[in-house]
């Protein structure tokens, strides 16, 4: 799971393993595969390196 801000300041934990897409326009909007969408503080960029980070620590353990 990776943590990411909600724009009402809510932090919750979303599994990356579920998102179909991300794009800023120009709020960052996650669309998971089941169609829900998210709406996040972080960057795409930022949202790219949680990715990548969830993905190291999961095929390190």
């Amino acid at each position: 799971m990776i943590e990411v801000t909600k724009l009402s300041g809510v932090k919750i934990l979303v599994n990356p393993l579920l998102f179909e897409v991300v794009e800023e326009t120009p709020d960052t909007v996650i669309t998971l595969t089941t169609g829900k969408k998210i709406i996040v503080k972080e960057s795409r960029q930022e949202i790219k390196n949680l990715v990548k980070l969830f993905r190291k620590d999961s095929f390190a353990e």
